[in-house]
C-alpha cells in the first residue's frame, strides 16, 4: 500500500510542491495540509517544510509553533508516527519542543545556498534506516539561520544516547558539532537543515535525498 506523506503549508513555505513531487517520484503519495488544519486526516508520515513560515517574524518558527494543526501533529508523534522537519521545518519543531536545541544565525552572518556532504551518523530513524552509519550524502543547505546550538548538557544527551542522524564533513554555518540533523529516542521524529528534497532526482545533481525519503515511505 502506498504511504500518504503529509505536507505541512504555513504562510511563507515554499518548498512545500518540492517535498511532494519527491515524495511521488519515489513511489509514496504527498498531500498538502494546511496549517490553519485541526487534523493531520489519514496520513501515515508528516513533514514540515522548507521556507519561512511567517516571515520568520520574532524568530524562525515562533510562530509557526502555534499554528493550530501543530497540536495534531505532536499527537501524531507522541504516539510514534513519523514526522519530518526540513530546515524551516527544523526550526519549527524545535520551537514546538519536538526536538532539542535551537538554530541560529549561521557563523559569519551569510545566507548559504550550496551542497553541502553529509555523514549518516544514526541509522535509528524514519530517513536513515536504508542508510548505512559512515555513508556520505550530497544534500544541498539554503538558510541563514542554520546554525544548530545546544547547551552543553543536551549535547552530551544527544551524542551518549545515539541521537546525532548527520552531521556535516566540512560545516558550513559553525553548527555546535557538526551537526546537520537530530532525530528524538524513538528514531520517528528527524529534523535536518539540508534539503533531501533538492536532491531526489538526477536532473538535480544528486538522488541521495531519494534515499533518505524512500525511508521514510518504507518504514514500519
Amino acid at each position: 500500500m502506498t504511504a500518504t506523506v503529509g505536507v505541512v503549508v504555513f504562510p511563507g513555505s515554499n518548498c512545500e510542491h518540492d517535498v511532494v513531487e519527491a515524495v511521488d517520484a519515489v513511489g509514496g503519495s504527498g498531500e498538502l495540509l494546511w496549517h490553519k488544519d485541526n487534523s493531520l486526516g489519514d496520513v501515515d508520515a508528516v513533514v514540515l517544510p522548507g521556507g519561512f513560515a511567517h516571515g520568520d517574524y520574532l524568530r524562525t518558527g515562533a510562530m509557526a509553533r502555534f499554528s493550530p494543526i501543530m497540536d495534531a501533529v505532536a499527537r501524531f508523534a507522541q504516539d510514534g508516527g513519523p514526522v519530518v522537519g526540513i530546515c524551516n521545518g527544523f526550526q519549527i519543531l524545535t520551537e514546538a519542543q519536538l526536538l532539542p536545541g535551537a538554530l541560529y544565525k549561521n557563523q559569519g552572518l551569510k545566507f548559504l545556498c550550496q551542497p553541502a556532504v553529509l555523514r549518516v551518523e544514526s541509522t535509528d530513524s524514519v530517513l536513515t534506516r536504508g542508510l548505512k552509519v559512515g555513508d556520505q550524502l550530497s544534500i544541498p543547505i539554503n538558510h541563514f539561520e542554520g546554525n544548530y546550538v545546544c547547551s552543553e548538557e543536551t549535547l552530551a544527551m544527544l551524542q551518549e544516547n545515539n541521537l546525532i542522524v548527520f552531521t556535516y564533513q566540512n560545516n558550513p554555518n559553525g553548527a555546535t558539532a557538526d551537526i546537520a540533523g537530530i532525530r528524538n529516542e524513538k528514531g520517528n521524529v528527524v529534523g535536518l537543515m539540508p534539503h533531501p528534497e533538492r536532491a531526489a532526482h538526477p536532473l538535480l545533481g544528486s538522488t541521495d535525498g531519494a534515499k533518505m525519503l524512500k525511508g521514510l515511505i518504507g518504514f514500519d
